[in-house]
């Protein structure tokens, strides 16, 4: 979801340099002789002069011709948590415990989860605790051939379940963990598939 360019002209309030730009939302990254961060209100009038993409408070990158245009485009259009996780229109989707109501209405506005037992694409699975994650061997013979398992758990230093609790786990059911995406601002979740020939 990110973007990458090398061979940037990068003109900071602390100096000039030649770097790599990276957009990793929320947050900008340049890595040269001089390097910056920017995220929020830096970012927020972003705006293409050329090849050059400008932040708010002057800083300027030069960019290849044709990719400032573009930079803005995905620096003022971040993906939704929904797009992260890969919901898309069609899809079907089951939740197993996941009572989060913001992410639910989210949820609902692209896709109407259901009660499928077979060819599921997407399955949001609350854990919290190792019990729970037993459902994952459950609701593994319903997953379509390309369907994944979101486990959804408390994040933190408090949090009942590990990610190497998770990961280890799952692992030993057959699945494979693909990705890791932020899910809230105290949850987090991981993307498992069945493993090939798991």
């Amino acid at each position: 979801m990110g973007k990458e360019a090398s061979g940037v002209w990068g003109q900071l309030s602390d100096g000039e340099s030649e770097g790599k730009l990276l957009w990793e939302p929320p947050k900008l990254i340049f890595r040269g002789a001089v390097r910056g961060i920017y995220q929020g209100h830096a970012l927020k009038n972003v705006r293409a002069e050329g090849d050059d993409l400008v932040l708010s408070d002057g800083t300027r990158f030069t960019l290849e011709p044709g990719q400032a245009d573009k930079w803005v485009h995905a620096i003022l259009n971040p993906p939704s948590r929904l797009d992260k996780l890969g919901v898309k229109p069609g899809m079907t989707v089951v939740i197993d415990g996941v009572e989060d109501e913001a992410f639910l209405e989210e949820l609902a506005t692209r896709v109407e989860p259901t009660d499928a037992d077979e060819d599921i694409d997407i399955l949001f699975l609350a854990a919290e605790d190792l019990a729970d994650l037993d459902r994952m061997d459950d609701w593994k013979g319903a997953l379509a051939d390309k369907g994944a398992i979101w486990v959804v758990s408390r994040k933190g230093k408090g949090a009942p379940l590990k990610d190497t609790d998770i990961l280890g786990a799952a692992r030993g059911m057959g699945f494979s963990d693909t990705k890791v995406c932020g899910f809230s601002s105290t949850h987090t979740a991981l993307r498992f598939v069945r493993r090939k020939g798991g």
